[in-house]
């Protein structure tokens, strides 16, 4: 374990830390903010997963939690979307391989080596942190778009692990979509029955757990009806009676701009059910 940075923030602390993960087979960076209460006693930990094309640095530099988490004493938890380094499998273009983990454990050459994004957020991730800091096995999971996707998947894969869980523009269909349907092909292979394992709408049909999901789409999202396609997800939880909280924004798109601007809900969110 080794820090690499520290900025003091709401009287807590925003630092990002370099790991050796077994899971990956690599180092890898997470960022995690420490509330004021920390410093007193053990706090519930929120994980938020990133989308494509981001590191560790897009939520702790753009999202605005670090104030919201330090008015709920909450700790949180920013990993890498992907493993990086001397290696890691690639491919051309943004939305596979470096920075396009997509949450989930690869079984195909040559991604298998290094891609395995779900066993280390639902279980290495936590026993670092639990280990290391002072949290508590209370977690909540959020993300965006690929990350909502991830946030979504982990919470219905994982009953019990989780108290709370929501999303911002997640990828609700990723088996139904492009940037799943390529993702998944070279990740899990061309079994797509295999890939509804890894899909938020058939998940939701089959959860053990009914943990309410939470998710906030804007109406002006360039991706709205190509990958998003939230309605998906709607008609889903619908059938099956699964709780769910679709809030369609208009005029927000997909950017950070739109993530801070309900983030603060989101915490409040988190904050109701971890404590």
């Amino acid at each position: 374990m080794r820090r690499i940075e520290r900025h003091a923030s709401f009287g807590g602390w925003q630092d990002v830390y370099e790991i050796d993960s077994t899971a990956l087979g690599v180092p890898t960076r997470v960022g995690v903010y420490l509330p004021p209460q920390a410093a007193h006693g053990r706090c519930p930990v929120l994980y938020w997963l990133s989308g494509l094309t981001c590191s560790e640095q897009n939520f702790i530099a753009k999202a605005g939690a670090q104030r919201h988490a330090a008015e709920h004493g909450l700790i949180l938890v920013a990993p890498d979307t992907s493993p990086r380094g001397e290696g890691v499998a690639d491919a051309d273009g943004y939305d596979i391989g470096i920075g396009a983990g997509f949450y989930v454990d690869a079984i195909q050459a040559p991604w298998r080596q290094h891609y395995r994004m779900h066993e280390y957020v639902v279980h290495e991730l936590p026993a670092w942190v639990e280990g290391t800091f002072a949290a508590n096995d209370a977690r909540g999971i959020s993300g965006h778009s690929m990350g909502g996707h991830g946030a979504l998947v982990i919470a219905l894969r994982n009953p019990g692990r989780y108290r709370s869980v929501s999303a911002f523009s997640p990828i609700v269909a990723p088996s139904k979509v492009p940037w799943g349907a390529k993702v998944f092909a070279a990740y899990l292979g061309s079994d797509r029955a295999s890939w509804n394992e890894w899909d938020a709408c058939a998940l939701a049909g089959t959860a053990v757990e009914r943990l309410p999901l939470l998710v906030d789409q804007g109406l002006d999202d360039e991706f709205l009806d190509s990958q998003l396609q939230p309605e998906r997800l709607r008609a889903a939880c619908e059938a099956t009676g699964h709780p769910l909280h679709l809030r369609l924004r208009p005029g927000y798109d997909h950017s950070y701009y739109f993530i801070a601007s309900f983030m603060g809900e989101h915490v409040a969110h988190h904050a109701a059910a971890l404590s």
